[in-house]
């Protein structure tokens, strides 16, 4: 039971690291502009606006995984992490270890993603 609760606290601070880090990146995205709002011709506007797009696209996905954080650290919380949400069976620490918001096992989420 202890050699759990070590490795429950040590994935609650690789999260609690990562969503500090996460936080300010989207903080100083937030605050910085992509362009300096002129532009000289087509060319550079369809550019600016190609950068722009792929820029919300990679800070959509950091706040999903902003939220897989919060998630993860309310089920250490309540001490439902490492069980998933689906079947209730435990989740490989292995799984943890390597995507430590999971919230389903690998059967699960198969099923889920499917």
């Amino acid at each position: 039971m202890k050699q759990r609760a070590d490795f429950v606290e040590k994935i609650k601070q690789i999260v609690l690291t990562r969503k500090q880090e996460l936080d300010g990146l989207l903080s100083r995205q937030s605050h910085e502009k992509l362009t300096d709002g002129v532009v000289q011709d087509s060319a550079d506007e369809a550019s600016s606006l190609s950068m722009e797009k792929l820029q919300n696209s990679l800070q959509r996905t950091e706040i999903d995984e902003f939220h897989l954080m919060e998630d993860a650290l309310a089920r250490i919380e309540r001490g439902e992490f490492g069980v998933c949400i689906d079947c209730s069976e435990p989740i490989s620490e292995k799984r943890l270890e390597s995507f430590p918001y999971a919230a389903r096992c690998i059967v699960c989420q198969e099923a889920f993603e499917q």
